[in-house]
């Protein structure tokens, strides 16, 4: 992509396609993450503090994304051979809130050329011209944007969120249902709201034991999960 035309991808847009070295070897986006979903996140760079309370606790909740159908891949502007030598640094001599021995096992995306994250826009000038910032990207198993999240970078990510926010779109798309502010699986959900003021009255109407109406644009039902 030139340079002078990267832009940040929308929501709703088709994440940017490429072919990167990783620390798991040559990887092809989105064509090697078919069917799942991706968080694919950037860091300034290895070997600095932050990033590594970072990557330790992805790599720590690496099990539950993939329980989510959920994929973790990295990104830094540094080369795989220090990407190596950082995530056994981390391995072999890094304890954090009880984490110790953390293996990262998700691939991390050697970008020298600079080339995957200024597709994403992943580089802010204003923040530095050699480091990506803290950029998250949820993509979806067709390989749309679904949500980004960018953080400066002196501070660092709430890996719970990026996770609470993953099962919150999975169940919009599965129950064709909304989320309300701060929810956590197994809080109600709020169901979509009616297209006319017909449908207003009657949902009103009827609100009661499954659907509970505060007014007739904001609807309450139990949590569908499985």
């Amino acid at each position: 992509m030139n340079e002078q035309n990267a832009r940040l991808p929308m929501i709703g847009e088709k994440a940017p396609s490429f072919e990167a070295e990783t620390t798991q070897g040559p990887i092809r986006f989105p064509e090697d993450f078919k069917g799942k979903w991706v968080v694919f996140f950037s860091h300034p760079a290895d070997f600095t503090p932050v990033c590594t309370t970072e990557f330790m606790t992805f790599a720590a909740m690496a099990d539950e994304f993939k329980k989510l159908n959920c994929e973790l891949l990295g990104l830094s502007i540094d080369s795989t051979y220090s990407h190596i030598a950082w995530l056994r640094t981390i391995k072999e001599k890094i304890a954090y809130k009880g984490m110790k021995d953390v293996e990262v096992h998700f691939p991390v995306i050697s970008d020298l050329t600079m080339s995957v994250s200024k597709a994403f826009g992943m580089l802010q000038p204003a923040a530095s011209t050699t480091q990506a910032v803290r950029a998250v990207f949820l993509i979806d198993p067709q390989a749309v944007v679904r949500a980004i999240l960018y953080y400066p970078l002196s501070n660092g990510r709430n890996m719970d969120e990026v996770k609470r926010l993953l099962v919150a779109m999975q169940h919009s798309d599965e129950h064709g249902i909304a989320t309300p502010a701060n929810w956590q699986l197994g809080d109600d959900v709020i169901v979509p709201p009616p297209g006319s003021c017909g449908a207003a009255k009657e949902r009103v109407e009827q609100s009661g034991k499954d659907v509970k109406c505060l007014d007739w644009f904001l609807c309450l039902k139990a949590c569908p999960h499985k």
